[in-house]
């Protein structure tokens, strides 16, 4: 198995989470994105998009984040980390899309802002970081772990892009429920960390 990924990457960080937490055995392969690796024939033979992660198993080769850890859940994780009754699995498949979206226009793109320079409407992605952590902030209120009150690979979809939003310049500080959250999720058994979290 391989594991095309940056090392700031959020999401190549879901992924190497979810490898290191089933223990998989799997070759990293670091994409210079500053390079351009990700948009050389090679790497969009693999990923049209010129994003990573891009995983390869086998004859399976999968790109997005949210898509690779359903694969992997499913393949390798049996019912823990996605279950297959309709409920359970919807209930998990919701953060998928809160990832995608409401992570991705507030936390993933105020970062990127100060990270890499890109040009936005920073207040906008803001204002959507503090909109989508008011909503998580709530619902962990009332619970540990986003669903089924157990780890899922809805809390690992979650996590990286808002235990990054400093990084944004959004704090955290007044969060007190995401930031226990972050914490049971630095406890997981195969926890590993990334620059910034």
């Amino acid at each position: 198995m391989k594991l095309y990924s940056h090392p700031l990457s959020g999401n190549s960080h879901k992924v190497r989470l979810m490898l290191s937490m089933l223990r998989i055995e799997h070759e990293e392969i670091v994409v210079d994105l500053l390079k351009g690796e990700h948009k050389t024939p090679s790497f969009l033979a693999m990923n049209p998009l010129g994003q990573v992660p891009v995983l390869v198993d086998g004859e399976e080769t999968l790109r997005d984040s949210q898509a690779i850890l359903v694969y992997l859940a499913r393949k390798y994780g049996g019912e823990a980390w996605l279950p297959s009754d309709p409920a359970g699995m919807a209930r998990v498949v919701q953060w998928l899309s809160f990832a995608a979206n409401e992570v991705h226009h507030g936390p993933f793109l105020a970062r990127l802002h100060f990270l890499l320079g890109v040009q936005l409407d920073l207040g906008l992605a803001q204002d959507r970081s503090r909109a989508a952590l008011d909503i998580l902030d709530a619902h962990l209120a009332r619970r540990a772990w986003l669903e089924l009150d157990r780890p899922t690979i809805a809390d690992l979809a979650v996590f990286p892009y808002v235990g990054l939003v400093r990084e944004g310049k959004v704090m955290l500080d007044d969060y007190r429920n995401i930031l226990a959250w972050i914490e049971r999720i630095h406890t997981l058994p195969g926890y590993v960390a990334m620059p910034g979290l």
